[in-house]
């Protein structure tokens, strides 16, 4: 199957969610006046963290704590998530459509308010929102790629928040490895992460037995090879490190490490945590970055960790994943 016929595919699976989304007006109205109704309580302003709750009783849905007492009082909303993020006003929640087996993309302002939704084709993982608010990113699992043996693919998907323009994916931009023209049809694109003017961008790209860090703009719609493994970027607020996780010895089986890349010189830095960790770090601020950890029966709990190396991993937010700092700077 080729990219423009896997290209197509999936346009023609997001034509019929959209459809399926009509006959569902009356619930979407419902959720945008349960999500107002938590204004209150809950808004994305700071100084404060955005996670999703894996509490009994609220799981899944988003909440926020005060960045200086982390472990004390949350406020929870009505808006249930499979994971969130949030910048500058504006978040992004990953969830399932009620009564379907299909996701939905979701906008929101500052009081969580749905500002547009989105139907999704795949399983929810990775969501990113540009610094300044006007973009945002997501990353699905999808099957029924022929190269890939019935196992899961990625798609990477963008949204200017502005416009309400989808802007596709990034199986649509150029790719240049190593510094050459590079086009197969099993190239896989996740994890976002914005530079501060919005346009520039990173990601991971997977093709072949390399998992690599690309960097992209968003105007040339370009893709360009930078290094090998490593995975789910995170650009930091000055947009000179990422910190990313890696596979130990090349192989996702072994597990993965944490680690932060400086852009300048190439230097990559280990850090203190030594659990395997499978999440996108976000930035708390320039020295700390925070993840989520299961502890199974679908409970989490987020940590932070020096960006330099140093100290160790330390609880940050208990019963919580998918972490984003409000009112950071970014």
């Amino acid at each position: 199957m080729t990219t423009r016929t896997r290209i197509l595919l999936a346009l023609a699976g997001v034509a019929a969610l959209i459809a399926t989304a009509v006959v569902y007006t009356g619930l979407v109205g419902a959720r945008n006046r349960e999500a107002a109704a938590t204004a209150d309580t809950v808004t994305l302003n700071g100084p404060r963290y955005l996670f999703r709750s894996t509490a009994d009783g609220e799981r899944g849905r988003l909440a926020t704590v005060a960045a200086n007492d982390p472990g004390g009082a949350r406020a929870v909303s009505n808006l249930a998530c499979n994971r969130v993020y949030a910048a500058a006003g504006t978040g992004v929640c990953l969830r399932p459509e009620n009564g379907l087996t299909t996701y939905q993309l979701v906008v929101v302002d500052a009081a969580l308010a749905v500002q547009q939704e989105i139907p999704l084709v795949g399983l929810p993982n990775r969501a990113r929102v540009s610094p300044g608010g006007h973009r945002v990113a997501w990353t699905v699992f999808v099957t029924g790629d022929s190269y890939n043996g019935g196992k899961f693919s990625t798609r990477a998907g963008m949204l200017d928040t502005a416009s309400g323009v989808l802007e596709g994916t990034l199986e649509d931009f150029s790719v240049t490895v190593d510094g050459s023209p590079y086009q197969s049809a099993d190239l896989n694109f996740w994890g976002i992460t914005f530079a501060q003017d919005e346009n520039r961008f990173f990601a991971t790209m997977s093709t072949g037995n390399h998992r690599y860090l690309v960097e992209g703009d968003f105007s040339a719609r370009t893709v360009r090879t930078v290094r090998d493994n490593v995975e789910c970027p995170s650009l930091s607020p000055d947009g000179g490190r990422i910190a990313f996780k890696s596979a130990v010895d090349g192989d996702p089986a072994k597990g993965w490490r944490l680690s932060v890349l400086d852009l300048a010189d190439g230097r990559v830095t280990p850090l203190a945590e030594e659990r395997s960790v499978d999440d996108q770090p976000a930035w708390l601020d320039a020295r700390t970055v925070a993840y989520g950890v299961p502890r199974g029966g679908g409970h989490s709990d987020v940590w932070a960790v020096p960006t330099d190396g140093s100290g160790a991993a330390r609880l940050l937010i208990p019963e919580a994943e998918s972490p984003s700092a409000l009112n950071a700077s970014r």
